[in-house]
């Protein structure tokens, strides 16, 4: 036992720390008040129980579902024959472990306690299976209620799998920067965060019907030597020791942790043996932890392979070494016969009784009661992956980073990044390859390439290489990624990546943002840098996260939990602004059902097998988050390109909405345009005709009496040929609007679609007034209307004003000026105009006539940007930190203007009246959007904030294709959406 001064000394500095148990206290840590259907279990159970038996209940041994026959048969053995407690699962997979745990659990005749390590999640030891966070991710997050959140989806899961026991958390207090084994598996430096967040752990396991383990007592860290290889010293002195190390465990058995390890150590404090590992000293294991700290959970061994032991005992000695020192469950026994053998010496040699055991045993079996092993049932197999796959753990495992992200440095204000429009970025991702989930989501925001460096020890000249591509760019993006946690090697970093950021850093020309995907003690070797990010892991959800952060759609939150140099301490964190950029999330985290919203792949199955078009994108936002983005099928029937997120599509007419009605929002909110205005005041060349009259209102409601559309490119061919006069096969300064690849219009064919637009009739009167019409015409005039106003082209205002301070990389017209033609579906083989497949080139004869540009069609563009662009809308205006609008122009514009016209100013509405209108019945009056003629719609929803997108080419080969229509496709995945609407 202890030495008399060390009591004393020990008793003082518990009673002053607070962690001394005091009279009035329930002596009942790790111990839960026992009721009589427990009682009278735990009773007939010891009853039919031999001496022999019983001990066997006090062995956990490793079991693999990775491993041969042999292996299978082993335990088989262990389990009839030998009676063992518990099985800890080490590797394998999820439903062959199940299949294993359900064959031993029915040989056993005690139900089996089994175990897993899962500190990060069930990945830590199973392959197919999820990964959540390390212990230093959870660190520096700024509300411990998701690292609850996360230790009650392990707890599921390991329910679903046949778990009882989970060996966490590590409750460590990582005081030594150079530990090889513990760091970030931590929660950090600071005992009292550490000891939060470890609680919060535990309830989360525990409150969801999983023993928690903390570990490893009495503290790993102030380690420098990885206890698996060799027996670790902790030289510390007793006040430290019990103001920093115990502090987490008496707060978690405080908090009624059901579980310790101890670990393998060597502490001079206790022994004076220095191959006494603390797991084998009966002065720490019963004289502190079991009577001086009153632990009366189940007391767990480390691994008793772990050579810090191994090396030093023989197999079945150690065992019976551990039980001595007052261990309840001897962990991962090497030979459980010779084991079994030793104790029965001990207990002849009288250094143990056989009461002592009982008492032990009756421990693990209340431990069993309670984890339900009393009615003990078999994993269900067929349903095991569906209920492991919890889509509220992927919401859970996202926010966790969302709020552990953290902005270490902002020395030049640079984050978030606002004026995309001024900022040239580029990104360098090091160790990273090539379409990554964290170059995907970086193009999601900016038009920047990605400079991809796959070898993270990659040598100069590859660095020298890209440095010189990265002349002009004004800002650069470098993360670290595949980092490792071993200290010894600078965590992954390699000396080209060291000397590559020096070089970036003393470009003045150039700001350079650092980002480290990896554990945040790297950070000492990247201090210099005056932006400094650090993501914590390099994984699916944190790839995604830290380029929202950078963003500014989501605010970084997180803070340092380790001191990592003098300048960088444990608490920093720059607490940086929501933008309100799109984020990329969860459905379950916006209040939608993901397996609802599966229904879309089968919808878009149907879609394929009618033929009502090729391919598709579907994007569903919800709250200013992306919840739902996929690309299905091909661009053509021959199904030879895929469709992918960088897809372009042929908007058709929701260039109306998306190009020429911002820019008449644009003018009404700057108050240069009055809606009730006559055309013929901005439009002076309008005076004398029919359409002089007409007001702005009426034609953006559709009601001023155009015509749907008149003859413009039939006016320009003779029987199918293209006519000399208006056409030619090269660009000229004559002839300079392509119209398709190799023909070119006469420069002045805007002017004459104009003239001709102008000498149209109108629709007859019906009681006086003009019907509601449905008018391409409308949105040339508007263009016309703009153009005057803002004495400029529209593209041109379009792209200055909106799509490039969006980082709309992809919006555009003509996208064959900028993008290779395999980027973009093709649309309908044209048999009378151009007789040409289009590619590119846009499908609307009126607007390709002009050259591309009109203001009722013409604009390409990917899901993705059509999406921000709407978002802003839904957002009155309101993006990124700027204000596009600086009135609600959007939701003036958007609602309905009369009562016998469905439509709002430019915005169309669905049709509620209707079986299959263009939106979901399901969708709110407010609802506005609009349609377009290539399979295209768009639509948002301001009371729900639900924004949905489909992109299709359904005019492939063939225009009269109206399949898409026929079989309702676009509506019926808007039905869906609303569907998956969660009831609060």
């Amino acid at each position: 036992m202890l030495k008399d001064f060390q009591i004393r000394l020990l008793l003082l500095l518990l009673a002053v720390t607070g962690l001394l148990i005091s009279s009035s206290a329930p002596n009942d840590k790790g111990e839960r008040p026992i009721t009589a259907a427990e009682q009278n279990w735990v009773d007939s159970v010891m009853n039919t129980l031999t001496p022999d038996q019983r001990m066997g209940q006090l062995f956990m041994v490793a079991a693999y579902s990775n491993k041969d026959k042999k292996h299978v048969q082993h335990i088989d053995d262990l389990v009839r024959n030998y009676h063992i407690g518990g099985l800890m699962f080490l590797q394998g997979g999820p439903r062959r472990q199940a299949i294993l745990t359900n064959r031993y659990q029915a040989e056993a005749k005690v139900p089996l306690l089994i175990a897993l390590d899962a500190e990060w999640g069930l990945d830590m030891r199973l392959d197919s299976s999820m990964h959540f966070a390390k212990e230093m991710t959870l660190g520096a997050t700024d509300d411990d209620q998701y690292v609850y959140q996360m230790g009650r989806e392990i707890a599921l899961k390991m329910k679903t799998l046949g778990v009882q026991v989970s060996f966490s958390p590590v409750i460590d207090v990582n005081s030594n920067p150079a530990n090889p084994v513990i760091g970030n598996r931590s929660f950090g430096e600071n005992k009292d965060q550490v000891s939060k967040l470890g609680v919060a752990y535990i309830k989360g396991l525990q409150d969801h019907g999983i023993i928690a383990v903390a570990k490893h007592f009495p503290g790993h860290g102030d380690t420098d030597i990885d206890s698996h290889v060799a027996l670790p010293v902790i030289n510390t002195d007793m006040a430290r020791f019990t103001n920093i190390d115990l502090y987490p465990f008496q707060q978690s058995f405080e908090a009624g942790v059901m579980g310790v390890m101890v670990a393998h150590l060597y502490m001079p404090l206790f022994d004076t043996v220095r191959t006494q590992a603390t797991t084998l000293s009966r002065n720490l294991v019963t004289g502190l932890l079991k009577e001086k700290m009153a632990y009366k959970g189940l007391v767990f061994t480390d691994a008793l392979n772990m050579r810090s032991v191994a090396n030093l005992y023989k197999p079945g000695e150690v065992d019976a070494m551990a039980l001595v020192a007052g261990n309840d469950v001897l962990l991962f026994s090497e030979d459980v016969p010779i084991a079994q053998q030793k104790i029965r010496e001990a207990i002849t040699a009288g250094r143990i009784t056989q009461e002592e055991i009982d008492v032990r045993v009756r421990k693990i079996l209340r431990a069993k009661y309670w984890a339900g092993l009393n009615h003990y049932r078999p994993v269900d197999l067929p349903n095991l992956m569906q209920n492991l796959n919890r889509p509220l753990s992927r919401t859970v495992q996202q926010e966790i980073y969302e709020h552990a992200v953290t902005v270490v440095k902002n020395d030049d204000k640079l984050l978030p990044f606002t004026r995309l429009d001024t900022l040239r970025i580029a990104s360098v991702t090091i160790g990273s390859p090539v379409g990554s989930t964290y170059g995907d989501m970086m193009n999601k925001y900016q038009a920047g390439p990605v400079y991809s460096v796959p070898n993270r020890y990659a040598v100069d000249s590859t660095f020298t290489r890209i440095l010189t591509q990265l002349a002009p760019y004004n800002t650069v993006v470098v993360s670290l990624h595949n980092m490792n946690n071993t200290p010894t090697h600078s965590y992954g970093i390699g000396e080209g990546a060291i000397k590559f950021l020096q070089q970036l850093q003393a470009n003045k020309r150039i700001k350079t943002v650092v980002v480290a995907m990896g554990n945040a003690y790297s950070l000492k070797y990247l201090e210099s840098a005056r932006t400094l990010v650090c993501g914590y892991e390099d994984n699916y959800p944190s790839q995604l996260v830290v380029p929202q952060v950078l963003f500014g759609a989501l605010p970084a939150r997180g803070r340092l939990p380790v001191t990592v140099s003098p300048t960088l301490k444990s608490g920093q964190g720059i607490q940086t602004a929501n933008l309100q950029r799109l984020r990329y999330a969860t459905p379950e985290s916006e209040g939608l059902d993901s397996k609802m919203l599966s229904q879309i792949d089968n919808i878009t199955l149907e879609m394929a097998a009618y033929a009502a078009a090729p391919g598709c994108q579907v994007l569903v936002a919800k709250n200013g988050a992306v919840v739902f983005d996929k690309s299905y099928g091909y661009q053509t029937y021959e199904k030879k390109s895929p469709i992918d997120e960088s897809t372009l599509y042929d908007l058709a007419s929701v260039t109306k909405v998306a190009g020429t009605l911002q820019a008449v929002m644009y003018l009404k909110d700057q108050g240069k345009l009055n809606l009730d205005a006559k055309l013929v005041e901005y439009l002076p060349e309008l005076r004398g005709t029919n359409k002089q009259n007409m007001t702005v209102r009426d034609v953006l409601l559709h009601q001023a009496g155009l015509k749907p559309g008149i003859p413009t490119w039939e006016r320009t061919v003779n029987k199918g040929a293209l006519k000399p006069t208006f056409y030619a096969s090269a660009r000229s300064g004559d002839f300079p609007n392509e119209v398709v690849p190799g023909t070119y219009s006469l420069k002045t064919a805007d002017d004459s679609v104009w003239t001709w637009i102008q000498r149209s009739t109108l629709l007859p009167k019906v009681k006086g007034k003009y019907p509601v019409e449905y008018s391409d015409l409308s949105f040339i005039i508007l263009k016309h209307v703009c153009e005057k106003l803002l004495q400029q082209p529209i593209e041109q205002f379009l792209q200055k004003t909106f799509y490039q301070p969006l980082g709309l990389s992809t919006m555009s017209f003509n996208p064959l000026q900028h993008f290779p033609q395999v980027c973009i579906a093709p649309t309908e083989n044209d048999t009378y105009y151009r007789h040409a497949q289009l590619q590119g080139t846009v499908h609307d004869q009126s607007a390709a006539m002009v050259g591309g540009v009109s203001g009722h069609a013409g604009l390409f563009s990917n899901a993705n940007d059509l999406a921000i662009l709407m978002q802003m809308n839904l957002q009155n205006g309101q993006y990124g930190g700027r204000r596009y609008f600086q009135t609600p122009v959007v939701s003036d514009f958007a609602k309905s203007q009369t009562n016998n016209n469905r439509r709002g100013l430019g915005w169309d509405h669905g049709t509620p009246e209707k079986a299959e209108g263009p939106t979901s019945n399901l969708s709110p009056a407010s609802t506005f959007g609009h349609t377009g003629f290539t399979g295209t719609c768009v639509w948002l929803d301001p009371e729900n904030k639900i924004l949905y997108i489909f992109l299709s080419n359904r005019v492939y080969p063939d225009a009269g294709n109206n399949k898409l229509r026929q079989y309702n496709i676009r509506t019926r995945i808007h039905d869906v959406i609303y569907k998956s609407l969660l009831k609060t």
